[in-house]
C-alpha cells in the first residue's frame, strides 16, 4: 500500500472511495504484487492456490469479512515479480487467478497483467507469461541497458527487444514501459518526449499487439509533465479512426465501459501509470 494507509488498523478502507471514483471515470485499477525490494516467494502449489484465493476474496470478486478497501472491487492483479530464479509457482498463481476470474458471478471482466524486464526471456516470470493468460504486459524498457533506448539516440537495442516481445506473445497487448522522467530510472532508459514521438513510436506502433505506453510513475509524470507533452506532440502518422494512415492529433479521451475488457488493438494510444498508492491505473487518450 506504499505507506498510504495502515492495513492492520483498517485505515485502508478510506482508499476504497478513491478506487470507485477512478473506476466511474473508466479507469481500471489493479493491485500490483511483488516489486523490486524485499523477499517474497511462493513455496508450493498449495501456497499459490492460497494466495490466489486471498487476493480474490480480499481485493477482487470474492467475499471476506476483512476487505482492505471495503466494498471496492479492483479490476485485476498485476505481476511485478523481480526475484529472479526463486520465482517458481507464479505460473500456478496465474492459472489459479484465471480460474477464479472465469467463475466470477458478478458479470465483471478481470485483468491479469505483468511488468517484466525487457531482457528476453524474463528471468523471473517467463514460465508464468508462457501460460498465455496475461491480457497486457508493460515491459520495462529502462534500467536495462542491453534492451533500452540509448542516451545517444540509438534505437537498435530497444527495437530488437521490442520485436522479440511482440512476436513471443501475440495474444497479449504489449506496452512500451518507460520512465516518466530522467529521475525515475536508476540506469537510464529515459526517452525525451520529442524523440519518443518522432523516432520510437513509429517503430513500435506497427506491431499488431502494440498496446500503448507504460510510465513509471504518475508522481514523476505529474512533476515532469511527460504524458501532457506526448499529447501535445502526437506521433507522426497517428491513424484516424476509419481512415487509412492519415496523420492526425491523438484523439480526445474516451473512457472504456465500466468493468469491460480493454481492447487488444485500438487507434488510440493507451498509457499506464503507477500511482502513489502503487496501484496500477490505466487510461487512454
Amino acid at each position: 500500500m506504499a505507506g498510504h494507509c495502515d492495513l492492520e488498523s483498517g485505515d485502508c478502507v478510506k482508499i476504497g472511495s478513491d478506487i470507485t471514483t477512478c473506476q466511474s471515470a473508466g479507469v481500471k485499477v489493479l493491485l500490483s504484487i511483488g516489486g523490486g525490494a524485499g523477499g517474497y516467494n511462493l513455496s508450493s502449489p498449495s501456497d499459490a492456490q492460497g494466495v490466489a484465493t486471498y487476493l480474490w476474496d480480499h481485493f477482487l470478486g470474492g467475499t471476506s469479512r476483512s476487505r482492505p478497501f471495503g466494498s471496492a472491487v479492483l479490476d485485476g492483479i498485476d505481476f511485478d515479480i523481480q526475484t529472479g530464479s526463486d520465482s517458481i509457482y507464479f505460473d500456478r498463481l496465474a492459472k489459479n487467478l484465471a480460474s477464479l476470474y472465469q467463475g466470477a458471478k458478478d458479470g465483471r471482466t478481470y485483468l491479469l497483467t505483468a511488468a517484466p524486464q525487457c531482457p528476453f526471456p524474463d528471468a523471473s516470470i517467463d514460465t508464468a507469461l508462457r501460460t498465455g493468460l496475461f491480457d497486457h504486459m508493460w515491459v520495462q524498457f529502462y534500467n536495462n541497458p542491453p534492451c533500452q533506448y540509448a542516451s545517444s539516440g540509438d534505437v537498435t537495442n530497444l527495437r530488437s527487444s521490442w520485436e522479440q516481445w511482440t512476436r513471443a506473445f501475440p495474444s497479449a497487448s504489449i506496452f512500451l514501459g518507460l520512465p516518466a522522467s530522467a529521475f525515475a530510472a536508476v540506469a537510464d532508459g529515459y526517452i525525451p518526449p520529442g524523440d519518443l514521438t518522432s523516432r520510437v513510436l513509429p517503430l513500435v506502433k506497427g506491431a499488431a499487439n502494440y498496446g500503448g505506453i507504460m510510465l513509471w510513475n504518475s508522481y514523476y509524470d505529474s512533476r515532469n509533465g511527460y504524458s501532457a507533452k506526448l499529447l501535445a506532440d502526437p506521433p507522426i502518422g497517428s491513424p484516424v479512426p476509419g481512415a487509412s494512415g492519415s496523420p492526425s492529433p491523438i484523439d480526445l479521451p474516451v473512457a472504456p465501459s465500466a468493468g469491460g475488457p480493454l481492447p487488444k488493438k485500438s487507434s488510440r494510444t493507451f498509457v499506464k501509470c503507477t500511482t502513489e498508492y502503487n496501484f496500477q491505473t490505466l487510461f487512454y487518450s
